[in-house]
């Protein structure tokens, strides 16, 4: 085992190839941490380290990920709030002489210099920003699901991810299209909004840039957030796992035949809006036909 460095609701430890980050599980840490419980982040995997004044005699050790390489910061595309922000340890301001040397020592170790040497000013410094070419930190290893406010999002963690609507929030343009499943292998990214925003949601991008809805309650690939719907620690994570996996699966996009009995349920799912009168006996007779050729 490394050094270890405890700050508020997080612990960081420092192993000769790695940063490994524990996360507290209280009542006053951030949810999303509970949830990422601890991460290991090769040293390749950071592009620098700062340190600077925080709030309420506090200062902040803050890890900075190279682009491309970790599939949560990824997903939240910059949407996370700093308290929300797992590379951040918030420490008491008279443990900062012991954070500036913990700075100076990974920023040895980084590539960036010796460790002890004099550093420019944090807000001046600058590491290696090089994207890289894979993930390098592994995805969060859960939630597998989470509940929309139009409908229920569901990945069984290798190569498929499903929506099934709601009753009570989903357009009529999803009930239409039935309940969706994805093939890790079609798609070639997601699109996470965080529900802390008015349209917030989550949307698959299916290789092929075939024509979409512009609004993703209209949209069948996506699922929108709503008051207590999507949040962030659950609907993040969920993103980041999808993304991981599309990164890593084959990029050569393959349709797979549906499985028998996922079919018969769709078509009895078309049926009954059919009866409903929900569809009309064109769009019927085409989307069962549709739904055959999976075979």
């Amino acid at each position: 085992m490394g050094d270890v460095l405890a700050g508020i609701h997080a612990t960081w430890e420092f192993e000769s190839d790695a940063l490994v980050i524990r996360f507290d599980r209280g009542n006053r840490a951030p949810r999303l941490f509970g949830v990422l419980r601890e991460r290991r982040v090769p040293h390749e995997a950071l592009a620098s380290v700062t340190l600077a004044p925080g709030k309420r005699g506090t200062v902040v050790l803050h890890a900075v990920p190279r682009p491309g390489a970790d599939p949560l910061m990824e997903a939240a595309a910059g949407q996370l709030s700093e308290n929300c922000d797992p590379y951040r340890l918030v420490l008491p301001a008279d443990r900062e002489t012991l954070a500036e040397y913990y700075r100076d020592d990974l920023r040895g170790v980084l590539g960036s210099g010796t460790a002890g040497a004099a550093y420019p000013d944090d807000a001046s410094y600058g590491g290696d920003v090089t994207p890289a070419d894979r993930f390098l930190v592994a995805p969060p290893q859960g939630p597998q699901s989470f509940k929309a406010y139009d409908g229920k999002a569901s990945f069984d963690g290798q190569s498929e991810v499903s929506f099934r609507w709601s009753w009570t929030g989903a357009s009529s343009e999803k009930w239409k299209a039935g309940d969706q499943f994805f093939h890790v292998r079609d798609l070639c990214g997601v699109e996470w909004r965080s529900p802390d925003v008015l349209d917030g949601h989550l949307r698959l991008v299916p290789r092929g840039g075939e024509p979409r809805a512009p609004q993703p309650d209209r949209d069948p690939a996506s699922v929108v957030f709503g008051l207590g719907y999507g949040p962030v620690h659950l609907s993040l994570p969920f993103a980041a796992a999808v993304l991981a996996a599309i990164r890593t699966s084959d990029r050569v996009p393959a349709r797979t035949a549906a499985a028998p009995g996922a079919v018969a349920e769709r078509i009895r799912h078309l049926g009954e809006l059919h009866q409903a009168g929900l569809v009309t006996d064109e769009e019927f007779s085409a989307k069962k036909a549709e739904l055959l050729a999976e075979l």
